[in-house]
C-alpha cells in the first residue's frame, strides 16, 4: 500500500468535502473556462466564477425550500453543466445526490425515490418529466419536483422553476461557506444506485473522503508518470455522470485538478467532438473501445488499397513491439516502425483531437485483442478496475507501465488481498459505508472494514491486479470446468460480424451463445440476399446464421476446446438501455437476456 506526498498531493487529505475542493479551486482559476457545451455556433464555456456563482445560489434556493442536512434530492438529467451545478449545489446544502439514470422507467424512479426516500428531485427536460413525475406523485416522502426545463402538465406533482429557485437563492444571505466549514470528510455525499445487473438497484452510501481518495490516486496515475499539467488538462465526458465512474473520474477529479471539462452531444457524435474539443484525458467503458475499433477496421476495410496495408502492418508492427519490446522487432523492424508513426499513427492521433494522453478503461473487462490494438496505433489505453462500493475505482494501469491483461496496481493507500477462494477484499477510504435501508446487503458485501467485490483474480508479481471471473457469473459445466463467459463473450465480439454476445452453459456439457450481428455486416448482407434489413426476421433465416457461423469459427480457435461455443442462436434485437438488457454503463443484464430468450437457448441443446 502505497502512500502519495507531494504538495498537490497533501491538498487531497487537507480538503474535507467535494464542494470544498470546488470552490478553493474557482478562487485559483475565477474566470477561466470550465464546462463547454456544443451548440449551434460552436462551443460555448461557462467559467469557473459563473458556475460557482449559480451553484452558490442554487444552494441557498434549495434550502429555502426546506432542505436540511442529510436530505436526499434525486437527480435526473442528461450529461450538462447544470448537472454539475444541481450535484455540487445539493452537497453545498449538506443534502444528499441520488442520481437516476435517463433511461429509467416509471418503475425505476419509483424505486429510487422510494428506496433513497428523496424530498425533491430536479429533472432537466419535459420528456424525462413525463417518467419522473408519475413516479414522483406515488412517493410519499417527495414534496416536490424542480424542472429545468418548462413543462406543461404535473400531473398534481408540486413542482418548481430552475430559475427561479435559482434568484430566490441569489437573493438570500450568502452562507454557504458557513454551512461547509460545518461538513467533515466522513459524511455521506451522495448515493449512487448499482446498475442492477443481478437485480433489484441498491443505493451505495459514498462520503466525500470516498470520492477524494479516488481523486489522490487518478491524480498519483498521471502525476507519477509526468502526464499531468495541473490547470491544463480537457476532458471530454459522455458516459451518464449518474454512474459512479464518471461522477468521480470525469467530473470530480477533473474539478479537482482545475481542467477544462467539454459534454459529448451523443456517442455518435463522439468522434467529431473529440477533433473539436482535443481531449487530453477520456475515461469510457469497454463497449466504446470495442465498437471504436469495429469501426475503424470496417473503414479501413472498405478503404483497401495501400492505406489498408499500412494500417495493417501498424497493428502488426505495434503489437510486436508491445508483446516483445522493441528488441523483439529487430533493426529493420524498429526502422519500419519509427517510419509508421509518421505515416499512420500520427493520423489516428489527429483523429482523436490530437493531444490525447490517455483513454482510461473501466466498468467492465476490457478484451485484450481490442487494448492491444490501440496500444500498437500508439494510443495509451489504461486498464482499470472498480465498483460502485469502492467510489469506484481500486486500481489502474500507469500510463509508463502498461500491462493490458491486468487492471494494474492498487490505488495509493488501498489495500487489496485475496481471500481463500480467491475473491478480491478491498478496504480503505474508498469504500462504501454501506447500502442505504439495506444492513443485511451490506452485511453480507462489508465485512470487517473489507469489500468483498464478487471477483475472482490475483496479484502478480509486479503488484499488478489480474481478474479472471465474476463469482456470481462464473461457468462451471458438467464436467465441473470452471469457465469465464466475460472472456469468452470478448473473443466473440472481437470479431467485424459480431456486435454483442451472451454465454450460457453452467452444469452442461457444452457452451452456446446468443448473438447480436453488427448493424453494418448485417445491413450488407441483407443488400446482397435482398432482404430487409430487419433482425427481427433475419434471426428467424437460416442462410443468415450461417452466415454469422465463419466469426464463431474464427473466435472458437483462439479458445480451448472447453470454451468453445457449439452453437448459438441469433438475437431478434440489439441488448439496449430501453429493452432493459444492458446497464447504463453498456454491460449485459444475464438475467434479463436469460429471462427473455431462455426458451431458444434451451432449444440449443434440445438438438442433441
Amino acid at each position: 500500500m502505497a502512500m502519495t506526498t507531494g504538495k498537490y498531493a497533501d491538498r487531497y487529505r487537507h480538503w474535507r468535502t467535494l464542494p470544498q475542493v470546488f470552490f478553493e479551486k474557482m478562487i485559483e482559476r475565477e474566470d477561466q473556462a470550465l464546462f463547454w457545451t456544443a451548440q449551434a455556433n460552436g462551443w460555448q464555456a461557462l467559467t469557473w466564477r459563473q458556475v460557482g456563482d449559480r451553484v452558490s445560489a442554487l444552494s441557498r434556493g434549495l434550502r429555502r425550500l426546506g432542505l436540511e442536512p442529510g436530505d436526499r434530492i434525486a437527480l435526473i438529467a442528461e450529461n450538462s453543466p447544470d448537472w454539475a451545478i444541481a450535484d455540487l449545489a445539493i452537497m453545498s446544502a449538506g443534502g444528499l445526490t441520488v442520481p437516476g439514470y435517463t433511461t429509467n422507467t416509471i418503475d425505476d424512479h419509483i424505486h429510487l425515490l422510494g428506496d433513497s426516500g428523496a424530498k425533491l428531485a430536479i429533472v432537466s427536460t419535459a420528456d424525462l418529466a413525463q417518467r419522473l413525475l408519475p413516479a414522483a406523485g406515488q412517493v410519499a416522502t417527495v414534496e416536490g419536483v424542480i424542472c429545468i426545463e418548462p413543462i406543461t402538465d404535473s400531473g398534481g406533482v408540486t413542482t418548481h422553476d430552475w430559475q427561479t429557485v435559482i434568484d430566490r437563492g441569489a437573493a438570500a444571505p450568502d452562507d454557504v461557506a458557513t454551512v461547509l466549514d460545518a461538513a467533515q470528510r466522513t459524511d455521506t455525499a451522495c448515493l449512487i444506485y448499482t446498475s442492477g445487473t443481478g437485480g433489484q438497484p441498491k443505493g451505495v452510501m459514498l462520503s466525500h473522503g470516498a470520492i477524494l481518495a479516488n481523486c489522490l490516486g487518478a491524480y498519483h496515475l498521471f502525476d507519477d508518470s509526468g502526464l499531468l499539467e495541473v490547470d491544463e488538462e480537457v476532458f471530454l465526458s459522455f458516459l451518464p455522470l449518474s454512474h459512479s465512474y464518471e461522477h468521480t473520474a470525469g467530473l470530480h477529479f477533473p474539478i479537482s485538478i482545475g481542467a477544462q471539462i467539454y459534454f459529448a452531444e451523443s456517442v455518435d457524435r463522439l468522434s467529431a467532438n473529440m477533433t473539436t474539443a482535443h481531449p487530453t484525458i477520456m475515461t469510457a467503458v469497454p463497449r466504446l473501445y470495442e465498437l471504436m475499433h469495429q469501426r475503424i477496421t470496417a473503414g479501413v476495410t472498405r478503404k483497401g488499397g495501400l492505406s489498408a496495408k499500412l494500417f495493417n502492418r501498424t497493428v502488426m508492427r505495434g503489437r510486436q513491439r508491445y508483446e516483445g519490446g522493441p528488441a523483439g522487432l529487430g533493426l529493420f523492424g524498429r526502422l519500419e516502425d519509427k517510419l509508421l508513426d509518421r505515416l499512420v499513427r500520427a493520423k489516428v492521433a489527429e483523429r482523436f483531437g490530437g493531444r490525447l494522453k490517455a483513454f482510461v478503461s473501466g466498468g467492465a473487462p476490457l478484451n485484450y485483442d481490442v487494448g492491444t490494438f490501440f496500444l500498437a496505433l500508439g494510443i495509451r489505453l489504461l486498464q482499470g478496475y472498480g465498483q460502485t462500493e469502492t467510489a469506484p475505482v481500486v486500481s489502474c494501469n500507469p500510463p509508463q507501465n502498461i500491462r493490458i491483461h491486468t487492471v494494474g496496481p492498487a490505488f495509493p493507500d488501498v489495500e487489496v488481498k485475496i481471500a481463500e477462494d480467491g475473491e478480491i477484499l478491498v478496504r480503505g477510504e474508498l469504500t462504501m459505508q454501506g447500502y442505504w435501508n439495506n444492513p443485511e446487503a451490506t452485511a453480507e458485501v462489508l465485512r470487517d472494514g473489507w469489500v468483498h467485490t464478487g471477483d475472482i483474480g490475483h496479484v502478480d508479481e509486479h503488484g499488478y491486479i489480474r481478474i479472471t471471473d465474476r463469482k456470481k457469473d462464473i461457468i462451471v459445466n458438467s464436467a465441473g470446468d470452471t469457465l469465464s463467459p466475460q472472456r469468452i463473450e470478448g473473443m466473440l465480439t472481437f470479431e467485424p460480424e459480431l456486435a454483442q454476445a451472451m454465454v450460457i452453459g453452467d452444469k452442461r456439457p457444452h457452451l452456446v451463445a446468443l448473438l447480436v450481428p453488427d448493424d453494418e455486416f448485417l445491413r450488407r448482407w441483407a443488400s446482397t440476399a435482398g432482404k430487409p434489413p430487419d433482425l427481427a426476421e433475419l434471426c428467424k433465416e437460416d442462410s443468415f446464421r450461417t452466415a454469422l457461423a465463419p466469426a464463431v469459427d474464427r473466435a472458437n480457435k483462439r479458445l480451448s476446446s472447453m470454451e468453445q461455443i457449439r452453437r448459438f442462436a441469433v438475437a431478434s434485437s440489439a441488448f439496449t438501455t430501453e429493452n432493459a438488457m444492458m446497464t447504463p454503463s453498456l454491460k449485459i443484464r444475464r438475467h434479463v437476456i436469460s429471462e427473455h430468450y431462455g426458451p431458444a437457448l434451451e432449444q440449443l441443446y434440445q438438438r442433441g
